[in-house]
């Protein structure tokens, strides 16, 4: 996730303070991505130093408002206009767990795959819940279709992951099936 290139993102629409650009982060993202405001300060700080943010004196409160500076309007621009890298696929615990469990002695892949399908059927019930719910209300302003855009990417990749989840169960039947040996028959030596 780039909360670098989120918060640029959110002070193009104007100049805020942390804890501002901490709450419209999660608003746009609907709450599906909490930050900490440890994390937007540092960021902020890199930002700065960088040359992308510039702080713009301080509000009526007394907080430090940043501003997007002119080389940061242009790395925002530059990253709206890449696509995102697929070259380095993230490590996904699921798939370490799932390989370590293979051959593992005690542990019975089949239960592994079965205990986390129910899991992510669950996650996916409430997901497409949230998502109709968010659809009845309509897309109103930008923040309620940023809403709906993160929902159903999330949605997609748990539909994503108990299509895979079935594979690997697949897998794991036809390769269970070429290493028994035929019923009545004992292991060769």
């Amino acid at each position: 996730m780039s909360i670098r290139h989120g918060l640029l993102a959110l002070l193009a629409a104007g100049p805020r303070y942390g804890s501002r650009l901490r709450t419209d982060f999660e608003a746009r993202t609907g709450g599906t991505w909490p930050l900490n405001i440890g994390q937007v300060y540092t960021t902020l700080g890199r930002l700065e130093r960088d040359g992308l943010v510039a702080r713009e004196g301080v509000d009526e409160a007394g907080r430090a408002l940043y501003t997007l500076t002119e080389a940061g309007r242009a790395e925002l621009r530059a990253w709206y206009a890449r696509p995102v890298a697929r070259t380095s696929p993230p490590r996904d615990e699921l798939a370490i767990k799932l390989v370590m469990a293979v051959g593992a002695d005690g542990v019975d892949v089949r239960e592994v795959v079965e205990a986390q399908r129910r899991h992510v059927t669950q996650a996916l019930h409430d997901l497409v819940r949230q998502r109709a719910e968010a659809l009845a209300r309509g897309p109103g302003h930008p923040q309620e279709m940023a809403r709906l855009l993160v929902l159903e990417q999330l949605v997609f990749q748990a539909e994503a992951e108990i299509r895979w989840l079935d594979h690997c169960e697949a897998r794991l039947l036809r390769l269970t099936r070429e290493v028994e040996p035929p019923s009545g028959e004992q292991p060769g030596p």
